[in-house]
């Protein structure tokens, strides 16, 4: 199960990336392959949480419990789906078996795909100029204590960071890349 896991992930993440050198994505709509990918995954998560629960870190390994999140991530045909692995992710970062930022970033994509705003700011959108901005927060005069709760930077930090990563992709091609070290950049 960890290993089937991971490949979904990985499988996730290599169409994404060859979308993006392809010039497919970003694109207006839900491109089709991802979305045909997304959907498969989730079923699959789906029937694995029905037989074994959310798969944490004691059951698969942290690699692959990281799989199970982007996963339910991805899953953004299915908001139902997303919405009850929040729930499941709460008793799994409760215990130990999971990250809070995962609890964060999945908790914030529900709210904004039912535009709502988000508890955590995890969730950018881009300004009239390609830099990124996050979509509206609930109170954000205490987003960093909520944050800060779940062992996550400052909004304003992420938001830099955002920004450097940004500003690094706009780079003149004939600079060498710098190394990301980034654990967000293939969220």
């Amino acid at each position: 199960m960890a290993d089937e896991l991971v490949a979904m992930m990985a499988d996730d993440q290599y169409l994404l990336q060859r979308l993006f050198e392809a010039g497919e994505l970003p694109s207006a709509s839900y491109h089709p392959r991802m979305k045909a990918l997304h959907e498969r995954n989730a079923a699959r998560l789906k029937a694995i949480i029905g037989r074994h629960g959310w798969p944490g870190r004691s059951l698969v390994g942290e690699e692959a419990a990281k799989a199970a999140w982007l996963i339910a991530q991805h899953a953004v045909s299915d908001l139902p789906f997303m919405t009850e692995c929040i729930g499941h992710l709460e008793a799994a970062v409760a215990r130990g078996e999971a990250p809070g930022w995962q609890l964060a970033f999945l908790q914030d994509r529900v709210r904004t795909l039912s535009s709502e705003p988000q508890v955590y700011g995890t969730q950018f959108d881009v300004d009239d100029g390609g830099w990124p901005t996050p979509f509206p927060v609930e109170a954000p005069e205490t987003v960093n204590a909520r944050r800060a709760a779940l062992g996550m930077n400052f909004l304003e930090e992420r938001l830099a960071q955002m920004i450097e990563r940004e500003r690094r992709r706009r780079a003149p091609r004939d600079q060498a890349p710098q190394a990301s070290s980034d654990p967000d950049e293939k969220r």
